[in-house]
Parts: structure tokens; C-alpha cells; sequence
């Protein structure tokens, strides 16, 4: 039987990649630039990678070209994960 992700894992799991990739936890909330935390093109083919082999999600690196913002990231996440 597999486990069920909710919004709270996904949410856990991205902020740990995000402290990972060096940003201050104290940065990390829903409105914040990824270019402001420093997280480049680079960065968000890492983590897309993360998502997809952590989380099983299915994600490509293009999905993240229009990601801005963390909560424009965890949207998508909650979106391939079914939790819209």
C-alpha cells in the first residue's frame, strides 16, 4: 500500500531541499523570489529531480521555467500530486 502525500509533506520536504540548497529557514515562505533566495536555473533542475525521485511526482525541469515564487513551486507540486 503506498503512502498518501499531503500538502504538509510536500511542504516539509521543499523546505528542507530549500535549506539544503542553502537558504535560511527563516527565508522561506510563500511569497519569497527564488531569485531573491539565490536559487538558480541549476538549483531548480536539482530539486526538480529531488521531487521526482523523493516524492514520486512527476515533474520535469521545463515545469519549473514559469516558477517564481516558493508558493508558485509548492502549487505545482500539490498539483501533480492530485491536491488542487
Amino acid at each position: 500500500m503506498s503512502t498518501t502525500l499531503d500538502r504538509t509533506a510536500i511542504e516539509a520536504f521543499i523546505t528542507d531541499a530549500l535549506v539544503e540548497l542553502g537558504v535560511s529557514p527563516d527565508d522561506i515562505v510563500a511569497d519569497a523570489a527564488l531569485d531573491d533566495l539565490e536559487i538558480d536555473s541549476l538549483d531548480m533542475v536539482e530539486l526538480s529531480q529531488s521531487i521526482k525521485k523523493q516524492l514520486a511526482l512527476p515533474v520535469k525541469p521545463k515545469d519549473f521555467d514559469d516558477i517564481d515564487t516558493i508558493g508558485q513551486l509548492l502549487k505545482l507540486c500539490w498539483s501533480k500530486a492530485g491536491l488542487e
